[in-house]
């Protein structure tokens, strides 16, 4: 009895330790196996190292599990309770708790991630981390985690595919898909086989990459319509049915490849977070984390009333989802509530509502000159992406400051209601006067 006692009572305090449950997209890593699958894997990752006592890294827990949930199977997603696990915290150099690290490129040197603690802010970070790691990778470098050295790319990452395992494989799986449909007396699939395999190395763990001989398969090559060689489809990741396939008209080379299926993956995120700006964390968050910021200054809330400010910001998110694969931030504020930001972005002048585009690495921001329309705001920021447009340099070379400030409640704006004036003690009787 003594013993059974002491096995439950070990398993309740084991599950009140536990931040995240086993049927979280979290993954519990401890000394025995954070090497294998963190360090000597070619998976992008983020940690976290938490107590379970600490309660900054409880409040992270929804936000955590939201990313982990939206990354997965594109980067993956860890926590180490540190204060069992005190040797992995020494490790790595944590201090405090909760410590947030990116193993990317180098895992033996992750990164501190400094960025917000939100959903979004971890999504973005973990898609720098895979693309900084795939640049790597395709330049020649490889991860600290091992494997071959060079970036050419090994045929056993190019999964065989046939008549029999094509659909547990393909059809039945939640990835994204890249297959080609070859001829073994192909000239040009020959050409392609060695970008291929290399795409494959540098994309596993994130896309599947398979091949099928076609000549040898025919039913498959038949039912997707493969009339020439080397055919490659794609199978999205998600539930496959016919809408689910497209044909793949990009370049055959490895970069090509890699690129094209980073995007693919990059369609899955969820869309940017539109934020008011009530806090310089959030101006950091926005414009230092990302590549470039869009901000916006909408009219006065008596100006325009709740209804108005919602189309508005409405009109933000789906350009936001529009170019989420940028990797932008997107805020915004109230006209005369952020002078600092309107004097330094030089907004102020062309009324409101109004827009400007900054790159905090460049300390450089854009102007919108045209209409602040959905058209207009598109125009203006398909020309800003492919490098056009003029620019000027922000004052002194930094961000604008802040004033710290409530965030807008959501309701209609309303004029103070002034004091009633006290006329009792007044004498109105003009012979007092004289």
């Amino acid at each position: 009895m003594l013993l059974f006692a002491f096995v439950v009572a070990a398993a309740i305090f084991s599950t009140s330790n536990a931040l995240y449950p086993s049927s979280s997209e979290v993954v519990e890593l401890t000394p025995s196996n954070f090497d294998k699958l963190v360090v000597q894997s070619d998976d992008v990752w983020i940690v976290e190292f938490f107590a379970p006592w600490c309660g900054h890294c409880q409040s992270l827990v929804p936000e955590y599990s939201k990313a982990a949930k939206a990354l997965k199977g594109v980067v993956k997603v860890g926590a180490v309770d540190a204060d069992a696990h005190k040797s992995l915290g020494s490790r790595f150099g944590v201090s405090g708790f909760p410590t947030l690290k990116v193993f990317g490129s180098n895992k033996n040197k992750p990164e501190d991630y400094r960025g917000a603690r939100t959903a979004q802010g971890l999504v973005d970070a973990g898609f720098k981390a895979l693309r900084d790691a795939v640049d790597d990778r395709l330049g020649g470098k490889r991860s600290g985690g091992g494997g071959s050295s060079g970036g050419s790319g090994s045929d056993k990452d190019v999964i065989e595919l046939t008549d029999s395992n094509f659909a547990t494989k393909v059809l039945e799986s939640e990835d994204l898909w890249l297959v080609e449909f070859y001829a073994p007396w192909c000239g040009h699939c020959k050409n392609l086989a060695p970008h291929w395999a290399k795409a494959a190395t540098e994309l596993k763990g994130k896309v599947k990459v398979g091949a099928l001989d076609a000549t040898a398969h025919t039913y498959m090559a038949s039912k997707y319509g493969v009339q020439g060689y080397p055919t490659i489809k794609i199978f999205n990741a998600g539930k496959k049915d016919s809408s689910s396939v497209e044909d793949y008209n990009g370049g055959r080379t490895a970069s090509d490849i890699v690129n094209f299926a980073l995007d693919k993956l990059a369609e899955n995120i969820p869309p940017p977070e539109v934020k008011e700006l009530s806090s310089n964390e959030v101006l950091k968050e926005a414009c230092g984390e990302h590549p470039l910021c869009v901000v916006s200054v909408l009219p006065h809330i008596l100006d325009c009333q709740s209804k108005c400010r919602n189309e508005f910001i409405d009109m933000l998110k789906d350009l936001g989802e529009k170019y989420k694969k940028k990797m932008w931030g997107w805020v915004w504020t109230e006209a005369g509530k952020q002078p600092a930001l309107e004097d330094g972005l030089e907004i102020g002048g062309f009324g409101y509502p109004a827009m400007a585009v900054v790159n905090a690495k460049k300390m450089k921001f854009s102007i919108l000159r045209g209409s602040f329309s959905a058209d207009g705001i598109n125009e203006f920021l398909r020309d800003l992406s492919y490098g056009r447009g003029s620019t000027a340099p922000l004052r002194g070379a930094e961000l604008p400051k802040i004033e710290e400030s409530e965030p807008w409640d959501g309701k209609d704006g309303a004029l103070p209601v002034e004091d009633d004036i006290d006329l009792s003690d007044v004498s109105l009787d003009d012979k007092d006067e004289l």
